[in-house]
């Protein structure tokens, strides 16, 4: 019989060269960016990616070492300012992979938006699945946990502050693939250390995350036959209150019998509270770093409720509110028997599991799955009032999105009917 396990223990033959150039070129004008492969001393031995997506994929890491790139105004990542390229691997389990890395550098992107409170952000197949801020590094990943612990088994924690020996222990509760910091506090690695395929990961300029905020780099998508799409990489244009837009919007008007055109203003009646615009931020930060289409649910500072990858946009929106209720029921039974949701009829019996089952979902639908109160994020306009509606019937208080819809009048009327607050950022944030 074929050992199907053993596929994920392989270590691929990696046949990349050590170094990589990639130059624009344009009459006379060459421009190359210059890399060096990335390995690590595993065992004795430098290796470098363990595998790519998949078993039977080669990988390979390479780090940005010199050259620049100018492209009209945009300000490039300079070769050399490293950050998620040149981690230092204190624990290795079982040594890297690519996802480990890609990862990795999402919550990243996510973390250099949220430097100013501790803060962390948990990844799982390049999306959060929990991130949340706190008063110290441990309140912070215990929320971020609490948002999914479910999807947090098995994800990349990314913490913005030396990681201390409170927080390890949380972390050591439930299995990880990856912990990053920017450093470990004395007895810290020692209880990684019990992990054995826990790799720990320490990037020691982490502090200057802020600098990467508002910077680029060349990002590539490689097509079916080889070809390559190359854009610059998004970055976050609203970072504060005050870049955020007013949520006014014209209805065009026609009238039938003249044919006449007119343009009706719709303007949202309620400003967001400081608690409301603080939420309303830490959401579209988050939301920089999930695939789209998304929506969001946050409060206080933590995410309740996050959809991916959707079609459609009412559709994400009900996925990110199911979850909620989802997540929210496997806490309570978390909280009062240490048993997941799913198990409960396993573990206590039928009768009694299902009792148990019952009453956790009539808590969880009175409490609307934590939802009440949350900001509601979404990465792209609402075509239709229909997708702002999903979050409005839940009690979410305030909303924020690009805007530039057709029909934003309509969803503008939808949130002043509910006194529902909304902002516009003037900017999408797709991320494919």
């Amino acid at each position: 019989m074929k050992d199907l396990k053993a596929a994920y223990k392989t270590i691929e033959a990696e046949h990349f060269a050590p170094k990589m150039e990639i130059s624009f070129i344009d009459g006379d004008k060459r421009e190359t960016l210059a890399y060096e492969k990335v390995t690590w001393n595993i065992g004795g031995e430098d290796k470098g990616l363990r595998y790519g997506e998949n078993p039977g994929q080669e990988a390979a890491l390479y780090r940005l070492v010199g050259g620049n790139l100018q492209l009209g105004e945009v300000e490039f990542v300079k070769g050399g300012d490293y950050l998620a390229s040149v981690p230092e691997l204190l624990q290795s389990g079982k040594h890297p992979g690519k996802t480990n890395i890609t990862d990795t550098d999402n919550a990243l992107n996510i973390l250099r938006y949220l430097t100013d409170k501790p803060c962390a952000v948990i990844v799982k197949h390049n999306n959060p699945c929990g991130v949340a801020v706190g008063s110290t590094l441990a309140e912070a990943y215990f929320r971020a946990n609490k948002a999914d612990r479910l999807a947090a088994f098995g994800g990349a924690i990314a913490l913005n502050r030396e990681c201390d020996v409170e927080t390890a222990r949380l972390i050591a509760e439930n299995y990880a693939e990856v912990v990053v910091a920017p450093d470990f506090k004395p007895g810290v690695m020692d209880i990684f250390a019990q992990k054995k395929n826990l790799r720990v990961f320490r990037i020691k300029n982490m502090d200057r995350l802020v600098s990467f905020v508002g910077k680029r780099v060349l990002d590539f998508k490689a097509l079916i036959d080889g070809g390559i799409v190359a854009q610059t990489s998004f970055s976050v244009n609203a970072r504060k209150p005050e870049d955020l837009i007013e949520a006014v919007a014209q209805r065009k008007l026609t009238d039938k019998a003249t044919s006449a055109v007119s343009f009706e203003e719709h303007r949202i009646k309620r400003q967001p509270t400081p608690q409301e615009l603080e939420d309303l931020m830490f959401g579209w930060f988050v939301e920089a770093g999930v695939t789209s289409n998304s929506v969001l649910y946050v409060k206080d500072g933590a995410t309740v409720g996050i959809g991916t990858g959707e079609q459609d946009r009412v559709g994400v929106a009900e996925i990110a509110r199911d979850k909620a209720y989802t997540k929210h029921a496997d806490w309570i039974s978390w909280e009062k028997y240490q048993k997941p949701f799913n198990d409960l009829r396993l573990i206590f019996g039928e009768e009694d599991g299902a009792r148990k089952q019952a009453e956790i979902m009539e808590q969880t639908k009175a409490e609307k799955g934590g939802l009440p109160g949350c900001a509601m994020v979404s990465d792209a306009f609402f075509p239709f009032r229909d997708g702002a509606e999903v979050g409005i019937r839940e009690g979410i208080t305030s909303i924020i999105q690009p805007g530039g819809a057709i029909r934003d009048w309509d969803v503008i009327d939808c949130c002043n009917t509910h006194g529902v607050a909304m902002v516009f950022t003037g900017q999408r944030s797709f991320r494919h």
